[in-house]
């Protein structure tokens, strides 16, 4: 039974990356606006309602590879550690995925990856179901800090701060990766970056960035101001 099962995975993994292949080729080719789900089905020598039943939304197509992300954040704070803190717990998820060179911290200059973002950066559709993935992200995380008696609007806060922090790392990282430098060269300062940024958060904003006080106005400074005749 276990071996007709892992059959069974290997074969249903072996189409979703079929139909996830085939899409991407062609949406590189034509344009994603341009290709219809009929389209990829044909191609794939599937039908439409296969596909659907692999990728709920034909964005997923594009983004479905790292969907699995988004549990993780929530699924981190879920299984920490006795005595850890949820900051504890994400701040061990993002250096672990930093050491692991993972998508998600943008240290990865892997093909596909490259592929795959330069798609969304110029498809509106895929960049705003990106937005719902990240929406997602956040919402479960909530749900898991919520399961620990937290009230509802703390867990939304601290989700969208804890999730939020990863995002603009992964965004940095992403940004020198694009630029030239490989993940490897990258990765030293992301790590420093992220476990001052992790400590920062634990201490709050306090008085980062306070406007020096406007000096006192005194008499000497206001002399003077009589009219010209």
């Amino acid at each position: 039974m276990d071996t007709h099962q892992s059959l069974r995975e290997r074969k249903k993994e072996a189409t979703r990356k079929l139909l996830a292949f085939t899409a991407l080729e062609m949406f590189e080719e034509r344009g994603f606006d341009n290709v219809s789900v009929a389209e990829i089905a044909e191609a794939a020598e599937v039908s439409k309602k296969t596909v659907f039943n692999y990728f709920t939304v034909k964005e997923d197509l594009v983004l479905g590879f790292g969907k699995h992300h988004i549990d993780e954040p929530a699924e981190a704070v879920r299984t920490r550690a006795p005595g850890q803190t949820p900051l504890d717990a994400m701040r061990d998820y993002v250096l672990t995925g930093l050491a692991e060179r993972q998508p998600m911290l943008g240290l990865s200059a892997h093909p596909l990856v490259m592929r795959i973002q330069r798609l969304v950066d110029r498809t509106p559709a895929l960049a705003v179901r990106q937005m719902e993935y990240t929406e997602m992200t956040r919402a479960r995380l909530a749900e898991a800090l919520l399961e620990e008696d937290s009230s509802r609007l703390s867990a939304r806060l601290v989700a969208a701060q804890l999730h939020a922090t990863q995002q603009v790392l992964a965004g940095e990282n992403f940004r020198r990766v694009t630029g030239g430098e490989s993940p490897d060269d990258v990765y030293p300062d992301a790590v420093v970056t992220a476990e001052n940024t992790f400590e920062w958060l634990r201490t709050g904003m306090g008085d980062m960035l306070r406007r020096p006080a406007a000096p006192e106005e005194n008499g000497s400074s206001r002399a003077g101001g009589g009219e010209v005749g």
